[in-house]
């Protein structure tokens, strides 16, 4: 007398689909126990607990091939859980980057053109992303015979591609798109050699140091509405540009100022 459960009474008992556990029990994960006369499988409870642990390790992401591995006492279950673990981590951050960066596109509202271009940049490595900025001040900096001043504005460059983190905002990955964008402009590139090359007398720490007030005065002026060409505005205009300096030093700070005024050197 046949006593074991048949495969639809572990469907129901387990809520797997018939067709799953006959595939499971065919590759030998939990073969039948034994057959009836009409050739049906039956599964004693040693095996239907085996199938209960199948079920577990499938639901938790574990792979047939490991599954095997851990019902042979090959691996342990403890193993596969730490691998599975570290895909899982590798995954929830490629997906974390993947909602940051469909944010950005949603909000800014971008091309298809801009679209490839942030996706392109989200799947450098730390590695490419360095690259990047060295060869933008490699090839800025070239043959240019550098101040002190200056080689701690290149070094402090070159630490600008910080790791996009595990949970990145859409700021962050939009940031990280204006830095591409404003190390391939050629005309931003240009603009900082003509500084470094001219051998201006500007501190170049000095000046990057005091562009935060540069920019309040010059940020409240526009929300206020101050025409440049105002008395208010040309007295803002003094208090960032000295109208005593020398006409050629006063031409240096403009000159770095429209380097250091820009907005996406600060984000």
């Amino acid at each position: 007398m046949n006593e074991g459960t048949e495969i639809g009474q572990l469907s129901r008992r387990t809520g797997l689909p018939v067709h799953t556990i006959r595939f499971w029990s065919e590759c030998g994960l939990v073969p039948a126990t034994e057959r009836t006369a009409g050739g049906y499988r039956l599964f004693d409870a040693a095996a239907a607990e085996r199938l209960d642990l199948v079920q577990m390790l499938r639901e938790l992401g574990i792979g047939l091939d490991d599954v095997r591995d851990v019902l042979a006492r090959q691996v342990s279950v403890a193993d596969v859980a730490a691998v599975q673990v570290r895909a899982l981590d590798a995954e929830i951050r490629a997906l974390r980057l993947r909602r940051a960066l469909l944010r950005v596109i949603a909000e800014q509202g971008a091309t298809t053109e801009e679209t490839l271009l942030m996706q392109r940049l989200t799947r450098l490595s730390a590695n490419e992303r360095q690259r990047i900025i060295d060869e933008f001040v490699d090839g800025t900096f070239a043959g240019v015979d550098l101040g002190d001043d200056a080689k701690v504005v290149v070094d402090w460059m070159r630490e600008l591609p910080d790791e996009l983190q595990d949970d990145p905002t859409a700021a962050q990955v939009a940031a990280w798109v204006e830095l591409a964008e404003l190390v391939a402009d050629d005309d931003f590139r240009q603009r900082i050699k003509r500084i470094a090359a001219s051998g201006s007398a500007v501190s170049w720490i000095e000046g990057y140091e005091s562009r935060s007030v540069i920019l309040t005065v010059a940020n409240r002026a526009l929300a206020e509405g101050t025409a440049p060409a105002s008395a208010d505005g040309q007295a803002l205009l003094e208090r960032i540009i000295d109208p005593d300096l020398p006409s050629a030093r006063q031409q240096e700070l403009r000159r770095w100022l429209e380097v250091v005024a820009d907005a996406r050197v600060e984000r």
